[in-house]
């Protein structure tokens, strides 16, 4: 039987990435870089090859693996695994790069932030503290070679081949013999009489100062160019000039140079510090500190090193959500880190993070979620939207907090170019449809309309043709005005949606409505959106083969191109909806905007029946007249944003002059080319301001009642239309987004004929008993028995 040695090379769990090892390193190791054979995560193997007649370092080198493996600390080089053979020595440690080449690439990168080196010098001197203070050993080879920066860009103390026992039972230091590594020992070294007193860090804290030499001006030639500290910080500066002294005994010990260094205006004092030594000791800290120190870490962020967050902070911030229920204060780091990963490590690591959110409970977890949805929505997927996330976002439509509300309205404008059939066309349109019908608040109101027409594109065919247009109107009869001015735009935003037909006989008569209504800004928009779409009909009639090129988006697919359009015409403005909806929440907390005069159309949940004309007619005209009697005091924000008209349309009295100076030649243009100047001007783009003081109109501005309508004189009277307080009452209403009845615009003749012909019936009536009471009178009484005559 045969025996064959196993190569204990070939049988070590890592190996060597075949490449030319990493330069820096004057001593006996050579520095590779290699990977774990099982998982091929990236490691760095430090390689000694025995050599005959090296036998003093071969006794090094074997001396340093022994301290590898028995020395642990954070700012010491990691030992991962090792090898020791006949003919070489491995030591595997955690992936890292020698200090002088991570230097040189920065600087090519557009060089090292101060914060970055004062942290890493921090950790430096820590190390050294620990290993004199704490296991009384002298370093003694503390220079640029003996530095390591791992993938985060902390710096790790190595090169352990020369540390001796400061107690001095292992003997005196071991001879370097490299001239490179020499030329960093102090000057009392030189004199072998032993009459200077020294302390037992002086020499390493001598070697210190060479080292933050180096890292500021680079290469240090002679140790006589440590007299001039050239580019040190002038805050760095003193503490430097302690460690190069000539005295050894007035060097500071590593534990007190650190004191210094972090006083207040120290080099070591500022955020970036703070921050690393807060993560250092996060696993004892308070929770309430564990709260303050996230709620700021999001603004510190910036200024950080991109490495640092990505290896550093974002492990910490997925292990305090993950075990320390921090909640939903580490989102905002969270996903402000999550900008540094790739589409591959953001898959990994952060989305598995936000589907587990969205399942939780907490209200405040729930918002900033939907507020900050923009930041990962482009690394969710469809299956993982329509089953993960969508159904439990869905239940902020029913929350009580008007806030949720509104924040999961406007998520949808990101979730429905990734819902399926079903959750867009049916469950989502369901919830709309409530809203939009029962909400107490007028800005959610407001903002369902603007969303559905935003994503009105996405819809099928079959649902934009039972929706839209219901939905629309029922907007523009909302008591809300802004709302109303939401259905004008969502008309005009999804015009290449209706036919021919449904512009002519459902969405003009509804526009045209509009035009006395109460506020200015409604009018405004209501006289553009009917310009414009009269001239799409006119435009029509004039060539009928246009018909087909102006309807073929009417009965095709959902398309995602035509939101984009939408989008750039109907933007949300944020801020201003938000702000609004907050200051009304926070005046009430606890009650709805008097609204409770103010007809509502309850409508059964995910149905889309119409009610009887008669009902919404008699509720219309029961609450037409107290419209002057609401309480508008909650909705002063709104008034005075409403006040200027140009917060709807930012293309001003300008804009309008110009569309109406250009009326007379619409029907030569393009049917389109009245729709671009909708979304040149942005009208929504600009949306909802913040409430802010009246501002006077432009010059050259006049009045409806400056204008001679016509009589013999101007008019001195006010805005015919601004003492309007209600639209007609027989304007019907519907309950629900089906199909309208347009029969009560002839409510007005019917009634008038109907009470004349009742009053026919009455005169008839009254005269046929008179007739009847003068013949009893002119006959007299019949006698029993009596035969009647004629």
């Amino acid at each position: 039987m045969w025996f064959f040695a196993r190569d204990p090379v070939r049988d070590f769990p890592f190996e060597l990435i075949p490449e030319p090892p990493e330069g820096g390193l004057p001593g006996p190791w050579a520095l590779h870089r290699g990977r774990k054979k099982a998982t091929g995560s990236p490691v760095s193997i430090f390689v000694y090859d025995v050599k005959p007649g090296a036998e003093e370092q071969t006794q090094v080198a074997k001396a340093a693996f022994k301290r590898f493996k028995t020395l642990r600390h954070p700012n010491i080089l990691a030992y991962i695994d090792g090898l020791e053979t006949e003919k070489c020595l491995h030591v595997v440690t955690e992936a890292v790069t020698p200090l002088g080449i991570y230097l040189k690439a920065r600087v090519e990168a557009g060089g090292l932030k101060e914060l970055e080196i004062s942290w890493g010098l921090h950790q430096i001197v820590k190390a050294l503290s620990f290993l004199v203070n704490d296991c009384s050993l002298i370093h003694n080879n503390v220079c640029m070679a003996a530095v390591f920066v791992d993938r985060a860009g902390e710096w790790k103390l190595g090169g352990l081949d020369y540390m001796y026992s400061a107690q001095g039972n292992g003997g005196g230091p071991p001879r370097k013999g490299i001239p490179e590594l020499e030329q960093y020992d102090p000057p009392e070294l030189a004199d072998s009489s032993g009459r200077v007193v020294r302390e037992k860090w002086s020499a390493d804290m001598w070697r210190l100062g060479c080292l933050i030499w180096e890292v500021f001006n680079g290469p240090l030639p002679r140790a006589a160019a440590l007299r001039n500290p050239g580019k040190i910080p002038k805050t760095l500066v003193p503490h430097y000039c302690e460690l190069v002294g000539a005295n050894p005994k007035v060097r500071p010990n590593p534990a007190r140079f650190l004191q210094n260094c972090r006083a207040p205006g120290g080099f070591m004092s500022n955020r970036f510090v703070e921050t690393n030594l807060f993560l250092e000791e996060i696993q004892i800290k308070e929770p309430a500190e564990k709260q303050k120190f996230f709620q700021e870490l999001s603004k510190s962020l910036d200024a950080f090193p991109e490495d640092f967050c990505r290896h550093k902070v974002l492990p910490q911030l997925l292990t305090a959500f993950e075990f320390g229920n921090a909640g939903a204060v580490v989102l905002t780091p969270l996903f402000k880190v999550g900008k540094f990963l790739s589409a591959e490590e953001y898959q990994q690591k952060i989305i598995p993070v936000v589907v587990k959110m969205f399942s939780s409970t907490d209200r405040a977890m729930r918002i900033r979620l939907l507020q900050q949805m923009e930041q990962f929505i482009q690394y969710l997927d469809e299956p993982t939207v329509n089953t993960q996330i969508f159904p439990h976002v869905v239940h902020g439509f029913l929350d009580t907090n008007p806030a949720i509300r509104e924040q999961t309205v406007k998520s949808m404008l990101l979730l429905a170019p990734k819902l399926n059939e079903a959750n867009l066309n049916v469950e989502l349109m369901k919830h709309f449809a409530r809203l939009q019908a029962k909400d107490e608040q007028g800005p959610i109101r407001c903002n369902t309309t603007v969303c559905l027409g935003k994503i009105g594109s996405y819809l099928s065919a079959s649902t934009r043709h039972r929706v839209l247009t219901s939905a629309f109107s029922r907007a523009t009869r909302d008591p809300f005005a802004p709302s109303r001015v939401a259905g004008v735009l969502g008309f005009a935003a999804t015009h290449n949606l209706y036919s021919m037909n449904d512009c002519a006989q459902k969405i003009l008569p509804v526009l045209c409505g509009l035009t006395v209504d109460p506020e200015k800004s409604v009018r405004d928009q209501a006289f553009k959106a009917i310009r414009s779409f009269l001239s799409k009909l006119e435009s029509v009639s004039e060539d009928p083969t246009q018909l087909e090129e102006v309807e073929k988006d009417v009965h095709a697919a959902s398309s995602p191109g035509m939101g984009g359009a939408a989008a750039s015409w109907a933007g949300w403005a944020v801020t201003g909806v938000s702000s609004l909806t907050s200051k009304l929440i926070r005046s009430h907390p606890t009650t709805a905007p008097t609204e409770t005069n103010i007809p509502q159309r309850p409508t059964p949940e995910g149905h889309w029946e119409t009610q009887e004309e008669d009902k919404d007619t008699a509720e219309d005209s029961s609450t037409a007249d107290r419209w002057d009697d609401e309480d508008w005091g909650s909705l002063e924000e709104a008034e005075s944003v409403l006040a200027q008209q140009d917060d709807w349309s930012t293309g001003g009295q300008v804009s309008r002059a110009s569309q109406v100076s250009n009326s007379d030649h619409k029907s030569s243009k393009s049917p389109e080319s009245d729709w671009s100047s909708w979304e040149a001007e942005g009208s929504w783009e600009q949306g909802w301001q913040e409430p802010s003081s009246q501002e006077p109109p432009p010059d050259g501005t006049r009045l409806a009642s400056e204008y001679n309508w016509g009589g013999p004189e101007s008019s001195d009277k006010g805005d015919p239309f601004a003492t309007l307080s209600a639209r007609p009452s027989t304007q019907p209403r519907p309950d629900s987004w089906g199909e309208d009845n347009w029969e009560g615009l002839e409510t007005d003749s019917r009634q008038v004929k109907a009470e004349l012909a009742r009053k026919k019936r009455e005169e008839r009536r009254r005269e046929m008993e008179a007739k009847r009471a003068e013949r009893k009178v002119a006959k007299g009484p019949m006698k029993l028995g009596a035969r009647k005559l004629d």
